[in-house]
């Protein structure tokens, strides 16, 4: 099928919640009116609703990436974005069409939707180089800088980004985990989202869709985040935009579900992946130290991270 838009995707996850809260809020006045119902009644109606669900965006560095994190969405007959960072292009000497056109390749045979997203964009060049390469969505990248130049840099690009036809995603606060950098203590200045920056932020931006610091760091390898709940609460009503999480392969899966409860429309997966395919691939060798035909240690690196792409869309749509 051709390709899917991200922004799409996030919107079907946002429309999905706000009926939702248009019909508790109907069930709300319903009862009021109308006290004598049963409590038998209500309850199967409860549970005619639909719960919160989140569009899940996978790092792809390799073909094997991008045709595990297909086959994992395809299993779980879900949608899914498959995200290219500025690393990953720096890692493919810097260019970006080989990993762009065999993504767009893999996803137009894809079963399911699969969108293109150029992730962690610092870079003006790279940036321009989106719409050209197959990508419907963009992260542009200005956290690193203090508030003013962030602002002014973002908005930059985001009015360059709607004027060639592309959703764009920012970020406020520091997740952290960056570039081999160490996760940012929780606690220290600017670690966390400020609500009230975060409105102004987006109204003075013009992007589509924000990521917030609310506890995750990228390239965590252990799943022990503890995310903040209740700024998150605070950021969801703040905002009018869809909220992502990124450094989601640290998070745990009830810290996931949680987070999805609470507003976040779209969770980045990297590390995770990572995980998977290295692990299996170790356990290849190490059962097989004399294997040296690729293709059988990468196929157990593919169909490890398969499993734990269908696994963790299965978190994120409950």
């Amino acid at each position: 099928m051709p390709l899917a838009a991200t922004g799409e995707l996030v919107a079907v996850t946002t429309e999905s919640r706000a009926a939702q809260a248009r019909t508790g809020e109907a069930r709300t006045i319903e009862s009021r009116a109308a006290e004598s119902r049963s409590a038998e009644i209500g309850a199967a109606e409860s549970r005619t609703v639909e719960p919160p669900v989140a569009v899940a965006a996978f790092n792809v560095i390799t073909l094997e990436h991008i045709e595990a994190v297909i086959a994992g969405a395809e299993s779980a007959s879900a949608p899914v974005v498959l995200q290219v960072s500025e690393n990953a292009v720096k890692f493919r000497h810097g260019r970006l069409l080989p990993l762009a056109r065999a993504a767009t390749a893999a996803a137009e045979r894809a079963s399911v939707p699969v969108a293109l997203h150029l992730d962690h964009v610092r870079s003006d060049d790279l940036l321009r180089q989106a719409p050209g390469a197959g990508f419907s969505s963009v992260m542009y990248d200005a956290s690193h800088l203090p508030y003013a130049e962030n602002l002014a840099a973002t908005r930059a690009a985001a009015d360059w980004a709607h004027a060639q036809g592309l959703w764009i995603e920012a970020e406020l606060g520091e997740i952290g985990g960056k570039n081999g950098e160490p996760p940012r203590d929780a606690h220290a200045p600017g670690a966390r989202t400020d609500p009230g920056e975060a409105r102004a932020f987006v109204a003075d931006s013009g992007v589509d869709a924000l990521a917030v610091a609310i506890g995750s760091s990228h390239a965590m390898t252990t799943r022990t985040a503890v995310l903040d709940h209740e700024l998150l609460k605070r950021l969801s009503a703040a905002l009018g935009v869809p909220l992502v999480l990124h450094g989601s392969s640290g998070v745990p899966d009830q810290e996931l579900r949680a987070a999805v409860q609470g507003g976040i429309a779209k969770v980045n997966v990297g590390t995770a992946l990572n995980i998977a395919m290295t692990g299996a691939i170790r356990e290849f060798l190490t059962a097989s130290p004399d294997a040296v035909d690729s293709r059988k240690y990468l196929s157990v690196g593919r169909e490890a991270m398969a499993r734990t792409v269908a696994r963790l869309i299965g978190v994120l749509r409950g």
